[in-house]
Order: structure tokens, then C-alpha cells, then sequence
């Protein structure tokens, strides 16, 4: 089993790692796109009015740029440890057992405007980018990647979790791939999906699938092991799950 978790804006700093190695990054046959991009930001770092349009920032974040500009030469560390947020903060693979931790390097993979997919073990630096940043002289970055990234998404020989957000997900969609909708349920039966505390219960997810000693071959089996673990869960289709609450 695979589970593509989305990216986050936040990150945190530093790392024990050398400075990034496209060659020691899963799905290497991305590495060209991702050093397309790479190079990009680099160059557009060089100019802060340039950067802060093209990335969606306000005055207060330069020290962004800083980290784009630094790309090349900053340290790295794993994937899991470099993303974080209230997605990861539920996930919380710091509290998990060695084994569990084991579990995750080989079952979470994560999408990544600047890098496609990684793997969560994967090393990589801090840096800026969101699905929907519009780079100088590039297309969107949905054109840059499809369908490169479809295509090595497909390739994986797993039954695949993709809990991708939108923009993300419109990067590489995989096909065959289960997604989940969160959603609460009112007394009068009524729902509506959940904006705000979306990210949490996609942490939570992650977990239990990380934990999970059940082999997941299929939507039958994802839905199991989150009913496990105490969650509302409906089979809403054969790619699709919907995950309630109140």
C-alpha cells in the first residue's frame, strides 16, 4: 500500500543531511522536471518582487526567498520530518514506534509542487512552492508535470491511498487510486464537507494505515481498518471513501 499524503506550506528548518541530491530521491525518473523547476526558483529568488508575486507572499515571509535562494546548499532531512502542520501534527511520526516508523518510510509518499512525489524518507531541503505558483516563463505547473508524473504515480505496483488535496492531486492524478472526502453529518442527516478540519482527520488516516498490521489490497480493506480504529467510514465508490463526523 501506498498513501500520497499532501505537501504543507509550513516546513521545518535545518536538517542533518547534505545538501540535495536529485539522484537519492525515489521516482528518479522525475529528476528532470524537478531540476527544471529547481533551477527556476533559484533564479527567480534573485528577485524579491518577482518571487513574492510568483509565490503568493506577503512582507513578512522573504525569509522564504532566502530558502529558495539556499535550494542548492542548504541541509536536508527526511520528507516527514520537513513537512509540517495540522495534517502532520495528527499523523505525529514522531510518537510512533520504530517499527511504526519503519512502516512509514515504506508506506507514505508525499506530492510536492517542487519535486513531484517523494518518498517520506526521502532527503530534501526547506523550500517554497504551492501547487498553484505560476513561475516566470513556465506553464502551470500541472502542464510542467502531467504526465510524467501520472505516469510514474501508475507504475507504483501497490494498491494506492491518494489523499492529495485538489491542486496537488490535478498535479499527477493516479489512476486506480482511492481518495477520501471528509465530511460532517448533522442530526437532521444533512452534510456538508469539511474545509477547516480536513487536514486533521487526513493526519489521523495516515496513522492508522501506517499502524495497521491488515494487508490493503482495496477499498474494502481501507474502510475496515479506519472503522478499526473508531471512525465513520462509507464506501461511496470503488475509488472513493467518505469519512464522517459530527
Amino acid at each position: 500500500m501506498l498513501v500520497i499524503l499532501p505537501p504543507s506550506e509550513t516546513k521545518s528548518d535545518g536538517g542533518r543531511g547534505g545538501p540535495l541530491d536529485l539522484d537519492t530521491l525515489s521516482f528518479s525518473e522525475l529528476n528532470p522536471i524537478r531540476k527544471r523547476i529547481a533551477e527556476a526558483i533559484v533564479d527567480l529568488a534573485g528577485d524579491l518582487d518577482a518571487s513574492r508575486a510568483a509565490l503568493g507572499l506577503g512582507a513578512t515571509q522573504l525569509s522564504e526567498i532566502d530558502r529558495n535562494a539556499d535550494l542548492w546548499l542548504s541541509p536536508t532531512r527526511p520528507a516527514i520530518e520537513r513537512y509540517t502542520g495540522v495534517l502532520y501534527d495528527a499523523l505525529d511520526h514522531r510518537g510512533l514506534t520504530r517499527a511504526g516508523k519503519i512502516k512509514a518510510t515504506e508506506r507514505l509518499a508525499i506530492g510536492s509542487a517542487l519535486f513531484g512525489v517523494v518518498r517520506a524518507g526521502d532527503p530534501i531541503p526547506a523550500y517554497r512552492l504551492s501547487g498553484g505558483s505560476r513561475l516566470p516563463d513556465m506553464p502551470t505547473l500541472a502542464s510542467v508535470w502531467k504526465p510524467d508524473l501520472s505516469d510514474a504515480l501508475d507504475a507504483v505496483d501497490d494498491f494506492v491511498v491518494d489523499l492529495r488535496s485538489g491542486v496537488y492531486h490535478q498535479l499527477g492524478p493516479v489512476r486506480g487510486a482511492v481518495s477520501a472526502t471528509v465530511m460532517t453529518e448533522a442530526a437532521d442527516g444533512s452534510r456538508k464537507v469539511v474545509s477547516h478540519f480536513n487536514k486533521h482527520y487526513k493526519g489521523l488516516m495516515a496513522r492508522e494505515l501506517v499502524r495497521t498490521r491488515r494487508t490493503v489490497r482495496d477499498v474494502n480493506g481501507l474502510a475496515a481498518v479506519l472503522a478499526d480504529a473508531g471512525q465513520r467510514v462509507e464506501i461511496a465508490a470503488a475509488d472513493q471513501i467518505v469519512v464522517l463526523t459530527d
